[in-house]
């Protein structure tokens, strides 16, 4: 006889299924259950939290309580007992919503749906920017002229990117006025239909926050839009969305644009929680503007209205937004919180980014929105080569 130990992750165990002899279906299925899952259900009152704190410790599962809240641990599958429908003690919205969390954490996106089509999700997405700017943090002005942007691309797609995320407006903190819609698609028509026509398998989206910049580039060709407001701003958008069958991508940020990327609304009871709560309102929107679930990508907002204590505690319970359930991008290129730690200047960030790229992949981010293709792409590699191996 003989006993070792099995690495707590959902490939870990469908190996050491599948090479004891059960087909890959089966062994995948069961290794995603077998993975053990911490949920907290919020807002009870005294009946519910009784009920469920009953249902889990008859059940076998460990549990804490307090005032209006448990926690529950447990393997995904024996969780999943706390609302199936033969056995389940929970029903309504409860039940509903974690039925969605367990299904998020146990079942994540493999494709993401686009207008121009679905981009798969089986290794991790780099996503490289092109500013089309005169004032962004790291590269305003670089790449403003035509020609230039046509090379900046031209060399990402050959470093590896799987998509370009193209903006025509900064976010730079302290800026006065946002750039007038005219004038925004001005800067991108003069780049966009020839990034279509040159690379016309590589999936394109637009960061905007305005509808009619959104409707004109997907007009033109692009495949998405990244609204970095999360709908606040124009909740047009997901009707030009939805209406164009594009990809739709909600960032968490808070405050107006100019303030989005200050420390202004830098003020949360819990990070994690408070962002996901707040994501679920732009989801609701989105829902509400018809934009289908299979084509929303969520973004926590790495560098955006928060401390850089803030960010990192966003990648460490990163995991907590599969719940949502959406593919998570992350965007922490050359961002201040890491040059908090590096003592780097935005330009020297790069490797600190590939680094929070790894760990973001590590805890369940799918896409990766980056100004240094080359180095996140052969990082995510290693990465996926780890976790596959």
């Amino acid at each position: 006889m003989t006993v070792a130990p099995v690495a707590l992750t959902p490939a870990a165990v469908r190996d050491a299924l599948q090479r004891r002899g059960m087909n890959p279906v089966r062994a995948e299925a069961a290794a995603r259950g077998l993975t053990p899952a911490t949920v907290v259900l919020d807002a009870l009152d005294q009946e519910a939290r009784d009920r469920v704190a009953l249902a889990a410790h008859e059940q076998g599962i460990a549990y804490l309580t307090g005032d209006g809240w448990v926690l529950v641990s447990a393997p995904a599958a024996q969780l999943a007992g706390l609302v199936r429908p033969a056995r389940g003690v929970l029903d309504g919205p409860l039940a509903a919503e974690l039925g969605r969390t367990l299904r998020g954490l146990t079942e994540p996106p493999t494709v993401w749906e686009t207008a121009r089509g679905d981009i798969a999700l089986d290794r991790p997405v780099v996503v490289g920017i092109l500013n089309i700017t005169p004032d962004s943090f790291s590269d305003g002005g670089t790449y403003l002229e035509p020609a230039a942007a046509l090379r900046h691309a031209e060399s990402m797609v050959a470093a590896g990117a799987d998509m370009l995320d193209i903006g025509a407006e900064s976010t730079r903190p302290g800026l006065p006025d946002p750039v007038p819609a005219d004038e925004e698609w001005r800067r991108l028509a003069r780049v966009l239909p020839e990034l279509v026509r040159r690379f016309p398998e590589t999936p394109l989206s637009i960061d905007t926050v305005k509808a009619e910049t959104a409707r004109r580039a997907l007009d033109a060709g692009a495949w998405a839009v990244n609204d970095v407001s999360g709908l606040r701003f124009d909740p047009r958008i997901g009707e030009v969305c939805a209406a164009h069958g594009a990809g739709l991508i909600l960032m968490h940020s808070r405050g107006a644009l100019s303030e989005i990327a200050s420390y202004l609304h830098a003020a949360y009871d819990d990070v994690v929680a408070d962002v996901v709560r707040e994501l679920r309102a732009a989801l609701r929107v989105a829902d509400e503007r018809d934009v289908p679930a299979a084509r929303i990508v969520v973004d926590p907002g790495l560098g955006f209205g928060k401390l850089p204590e803030h960010n990192y505690a966003v990648l460490r319970g990163l995991s907590a937004f599969a719940s949502l359930p959406h593919p998570v991008m992350v965007g922490p290129s050359r961002k201040r919180f890491l040059g908090a730690v590096t003592g780097n200047g935005p330009g020297e960030r790069d490797n600190a980014t590939a680094a929070a790229c790894v760990a973001a992949y590590g805890a369940g981010a799918q896409l990766f929105r980056v100004h240094a293709v080359a180095q996140v792409r052969e990082a995510l590699d290693i990465a996926a080569a780890i976790r596959s191996a």
